[in-house]
């Protein structure tokens, strides 16, 4: 019989999430828009999700890595702004797609949305010791409908 492990951080409301609260297994991803490793694993979980349907939850976490991608903080904002529009997994799947032209211009275009500005300049109070992002307290407020989502 497989071992339940309890996660340090509980799957919440908090968290984007695909699948059922009842699916057998449950896949935390704490991702960095930026990194290419984590676009790698992006097509990985979609096969997964594909082979397992109903018995999958996956959950993203976004896990910016500042010091080495100079635009995964705000591509992080630009998700958590488009959250609130209800267009979180569409932007996830765009910026990864289109990884390669992650610039600050392009992100503005992608949330265009005065929570984005909001969110940027309060960007210190959420980072951990050493100014380093450990984990994206985001949260599920209602925003400004974005004026041009790409999608």
């Amino acid at each position: 019989m497989a071992q339940r492990t309890h996660l340090a951080v509980p799957v919440s409301e908090r968290d984007h999430i695909q699948g059922p609260d009842t699916a057998t297994v449950t896949l935390v991803q704490y991702g960095d828009y930026e990194c290419p490793y984590t676009r790698r694993s992006t097509w990985g979980v979609q096969a997964i999700q594909q082979q397992l349907g109903d018995q999958l939850r996956f959950v993203y976490r976004n896990f910016p890595l500042t010091e080495i991608h100079p635009h995964a903080l705000h591509t992080a904002f630009a998700a958590e702004a488009a959250d609130a529009q209800g267009k979180f997994w569409e932007l996830h799947n765009y910026i990864f797609h289109h990884q390669h032209t992650l610039e600050d211009a392009d992100l503005e275009q992608f949330a265009g949305c005065a929570e984005r500005r909001r969110s940027l300049s309060t960007a210190s109070s959420i980072r951990g010791p050493g100014n380093r992002m450990r984990y994206w307290p985001h949260s599920k407020k209602p925003g400004r409908p974005c004026r041009s989502m790409p999608f």
